[in-house]
This record gives structure tokens, C-alpha cells and sequence, in this order.
């Protein structure tokens, strides 16, 4: 086990970086500015996503490389990526580059146009701005973000999926119809409830909810869905974070995802690296926003469904 005894990073944790003469005083005492063994990133890296603009500034300094790469991405990548603005400034006074190409085509530079500070760089001549549909992505994160508003309760699953209406998802689950007095009774007893999920028609398909449990998100549910087109699946998880699902033309494609996470790998398309962006801490708005449905409210997952429906038990 390692022992904080004042050396090296050892004891540092994610807010430490904001605290500019504590990181002085390890660097002065030989921490080493260009790696760290405590965290799964350089320490630059930590500090352009977690830190202050100061500590960025005096790390930038003292590294060997300011444009080293972890995992395919700078600190000025990362600094963009968290929406830390004063820390980007600060590593482009230190002598970074934007426009590094990296992250299929996103460049720090090329992801700023899609962050509140699009011209957090000036943008030189031949480089490419976005293009009209990562525009529309964009504007389209923040209306829809906008709608379904706040979300703080855990313990909801939901699929969303395209191109097909409530009525053709009863079908294809072959479930019976409730009304809503059923449904509150049925809500007392929670083994039975298990078996209920709400359904409600949206622009560009159809949202599974089941507010109290993890049902609408399951394999089975989401195979049947997706015949023919895309469901993506979420399971608000109140012990262990958002598990997610992707499910195309009847087959799981993805399981155990992390829709809403702020992490994602240079080998992702950049399609999804921009949703990942967009989408940071906004697992559901993710989950419509891939499937491709604009809701103009929350009330598809909120508990006011067009519909509720009795799963077969084999569904659950």
C-alpha cells in the first residue's frame, strides 16, 4: 500500500489539483511532472480536467512535452473535453497546439466550435469547421437536454427506439393493455410490478419506461424492439451508476455501457465521440438523443405514459 508521506503524488486526489502550492511544494520535492503512478492519467492531463488554470500553468512548465499524448489525447484535449476554458488558455500560452490532429478527427481545436466557447481558439485558414450535421447535433443536444430537464431519482430503466410507434411496441412484446388505476394498484406489490413498463409515442419512435425498476432495459425487451431498427437501453442504477444497452435489428450490439460518462476511446467513431461530449451526465438525453427521437417534454419518462402494459412473464 502506498504511504502519503509528502512525496511524489502519493495522496493526491482529483480537488488537490486546484491547490497550487500544494502541487508546487510536491514538484519541488521531486514529484515528476511527466508521470504518475496514482493516476490512469499523466499529471497534466488530471490537472487541465480537474484543476485550476495556476496549477495547469506551473505543471506545463516543468513537463517535457506539453503536447504528450495519453491515450491518444493531450491535456489541451482534456481541458477542452471538461469544459475548463481557463485551463485550455493556460496550456495554450505554454505552447500547445489546437489543431493537433487526434481523436478520429477531432482536434482540441475542431472540439471547442462544439463546446459554450467556440471561439476559445482563433481558427486558422484550412481547417475545418463543423460540418452541417455535427451543427445540427449540437444545437439538438441542447433543446433536447432542455426538455427532459433534470432527471435526479435512479432506480428508472428506458429503450428508446426508432422508427416505430407505441402501438407497434405492444406488438412486438406481446403485452396486455392496463389503465392507469390497474397500474397504481398493481405498483403495491412489487414482485407484479416488475412486469409493467410504460410506453409513449415520441418524434422519431417510441420510449419504453418502467419508473421503479430495471425491466424496460433488459435483453429480451430490447431484442424484440429493435427488429429492423435501433434500440438504446438504460438502467438507472441506484447501487452501482447508469448501465446501458445497445440493441440493433434483434440482437444485443453493446452491453454494460456508460451512456453519460465523460470517458471515451480514440478508437470510438467520431460520430460518438461527439455525443459522448455532448451528453456528459446526461445519460437519458443520450439514449434518445442515439436512437434519434426529439421528445418535446420529459413526460415519456416521467411516469405519464401513453400507455402501461403487462409484459409476458418471460420478459422480466
Amino acid at each position: 500500500m502506498a504511504v502519503n508521506d509528502g512525496s511524489g503524488w502519493s495522496g493526491i486526489g482529483w480537488n488537490d489539483w486546484t491547490n497550487l502550492s500544494l502541487i508546487r511544494a510536491r514538484l519541488d520535492a521531486g514529484a515528476d511532472p511527466n508521470s504518475g503512478a496514482f493516476f490512469p492519467e499523466w499529471p497534466l492531463c488530471a490537472a487541465a480536467e480537474y484543476g485550476s488554470p495556476e496549477v495547469v500553468a506551473e505543471l506545463a512548465r516543468r513537463v517535457d512535452d506539453v503536447d504528450a499524448e495519453h491515450e491518444g489525447r493531450t491535456a489541451l484535449w482534456e481541458a477542452v473535453f471538461a469544459n475548463r476554458p481557463g485551463n485550455a488558455r493556460a496550456l495554450v500560452a505554454a505552447g500547445t497546439d489546437p489543431w493537433r490532429p487526434m481523436m478520429n478527427g477531432w482536434s482540441p481545436g475542431r472540439l471547442s466550435l462544439a463546446t459554450p466557447t467556440p471561439d476559445l481558439f482563433t481558427f486558422p485558414d484550412g481547417e475545418a469547421d463543423l460540418s452541417t450535421t455535427e451543427t445540427a447535433a449540437v444545437a439538438e443536444a441542447g433543446r433536447l437536454i432542455a426538455a427532459l430537464g433534470r432527471l435526479d431519482d435512479d432506480g428508472h430503466s428506458i429503450a428508446c427506439t426508432a422508427g416505430i410507434t407505441a402501438a407497434e411496441a405492444v406488438r412486438r412484446l406481446e403485452a396486455v393493455l392496463f389503465d392507469e388505476a390497474d397500474v397504481e394498484e398493481i405498483m403495491e406489490d412489487l414482485d407484479d410490478s416488475l412486469t409493467i413498463v410504460g410506453v409513449t409515442d415520441v418524434p422519431g419512435g417510441c420510449v419504453i419506461v418502467q419508473p421503479w425498476g430495471y425491466v424496460a432495459s433488459n435483453s429480451g425487451v430490447m431484442e424484440r424492439l429493435s427488429v429492423g431498427t435501433v434500440c438504446y437501453g438504460l438502467f438507472a442504477n441506484p447501487k452501482s451508476g447508469n448501465q446501458g444497452a445497445v440493441a440493433r435489428d434483434g440482437v444485443i450490439e453493446e452491453w454494460d455501457t456508460h451512456p453519460g460518462g465523460s470517458s471515451v476511446d480514440a478508437e470510438e467513431s467520431a460520430e460518438e465521440i461527439l455525443a459522448t461530449y455532448l451528453y456528459q451526465e446526461e445519460a437519458e438525453a443520450y439514449c434518445y438523443a442515439r436512437a434519434g427521437l426529439r421528445p418535446i417534454d420529459n413526460r415519456s419518462i416521467t411516469g405519464q405514459a401513453d400507455m402501461w402494459l403487462r409484459l409476458p412473464e418471460h420478459l422480466r
